[in-house]
């Protein structure tokens, strides 16, 4: 997927860019791959930055967010399943038009079962006007980065629902746009804990910003 953006972006050769690839304390020589990527591209600005420890994917995102300089910020998952040919603040990639294809349809019953479980609960946290949240596909202006990820608290999975909160809750206006979208093999993500983990996290996020213990404060106040 890399290879193929870098191919795209220079291509074009109307815009400076930076990629900063996280790797997130992994153990399956991720930084080493990365490295060997970046120099085939020596004209690039190509940086790697490895964490000494597992932050999670929501400590790698807010990492790489609050240390890229670009005008805009798009974080993507490594595993290239989301694809897209394409005045807001935040831009989310949804996959929420395929529901009714085969990209859904297939994949495993409990996997659909917990995706609607999940939607009827962000609606109850406070995010039910997003129909995706958690595409691995977001784009930040740099305006909008500056202002959402030093208030990020979590690091789990669940984070993309907190930068969306934070978003709304800054009046920063979000956009839904549509991507395509492919199921990647080999996943060593365990659904069920993985959900399991979402839910409590959701709960935190939600008693949290209820209690006080969590504010947001605009700008003008």
């Amino acid at each position: 997927m890399l290879s193929s953006a870098i191919d795209h972006l220079t291509s074009k050769n109307l815009h400076s860019f930076e990629i900063l690839i996280v790797d997130d304390g992994s153990t399956d020589d991720t930084s080493a791959a990365s490295l060997e990527l970046a120099a085939k591209y020596p004209t690039c600005d190509i940086r790697v930055v490895t964490l000494e420890k597992n932050l999670g994917k929501g400590g790698a995102v807010r990492h790489g967010m609050l240390y890229s300089s670009g005008e805009r910020m798009l974080m993507v998952d490594a595993d290239g399943a989301n694809r897209t040919n394409k005045g807001a603040g935040v831009v989310v990639g949804s996959r929420a038009h395929l529901v009714k294809t085969e990209a859904v349809v297939k994949r495993s019953f409990i996997r659909n079962v917990l995706m609607y479980g999940l939607h009827t609960i962000l609606r109850v946290v406070g995010v039910g006007h997003i129909r995706d949240t958690q595409c691995g596909f977001k784009l930040f202006s740099r305006a909008a980065a500056q202002q959402i990820f030093p208030l990020q608290h979590l690091a789990t999975w669940i984070f993309d629902v907190e930068l969306l909160l934070l978003a709304k809750q800054l009046r920063i206006p979000v956009a839904e746009v549509p991507i395509d979208w492919h199921e990647i093999p080999g996943s060593k993500l365990n659904v069920v804990t993985a959900s399991l983990q979402m839910l409590k996290d959701l709960l935190v996020v939600r008693a949290n910003f209820l209690l006080g213990r969590w504010t947001v404060k605009l700008k003008s106040q």
